[in-house]
């Protein structure tokens, strides 16, 4: 499933593919998505067989790039929206995720946040662990850090699924 989306987005980007570094830059900006992130942009840099190396590190900077906007501002934010008019349904959609989400995080504090944010389900990874970190109030610079080592972790585990590493090691 989430092939088929990427594959998708890659080729709604594929103008870029006549730019220099267009590839890269279509995996950085999957990376920068919600939902996708380094997961999606991984994927994506393996459809469009490029280095292994290079793209591990653009998916993460494309990924880290939106956490401490999320961190420092999405309270606010989500506050706000909830009292407009033209976004509280976007907000309530966001409390329902996080609602749902909010006691794996809760339970587990700093650990917690790591495990959401590494392993890499549906539904979990940096956007929404900083959403629920954020509504949750938790320390800023520790849930940065947390997120930060979930990253890192989902982004080891994506590369090994996504350039098929996993697959030779297997079998």
């Amino acid at each position: 499933m989430v092939e088929k989306i990427v594959g998708g987005i890659v080729s709604l980007f594929s103008s870029f593919l006549a730019i220099p570094f267009g590839k890269e830059l279509i995996v950085f900006i999957i990376s920068l998505m919600p939902i996708l992130e380094l997961r999606g942009g991984l994927l994506a840099a393996a459809l469009l067989n490029l280095n292994m190396v290079s793209s591990y590190i653009i998916a993460i900077v494309g990924n880290i790039i939106p956490v401490p906007f999320i961190l420092w501002f999405m309270s606010s934010i989500l506050k706000w929206m909830r009292n407009s008019k033209h976004f509280k349904k976007i907000a309530k959609w966001l409390d329902e995720k996080v609602n749902k989400r909010k006691d794996q995080i809760e339970k587990y504090g700093f650990w917690g946040l790591v495990l959401f944010v590494g392993i890499p389900l549906p539904g979990t990874g940096a956007w929404t662990g900083c959403l629920i970190a954020s509504v949750l109030e938790m320390d800023r610079k520790k849930a940065f850090l947390a997120t930060m080592i979930g990253i890192f972790m989902a982004s080891i585990i994506m590369m090994l699924l996504s350039f098929g590493i996993l697959k030779n090691i297997i079998g």
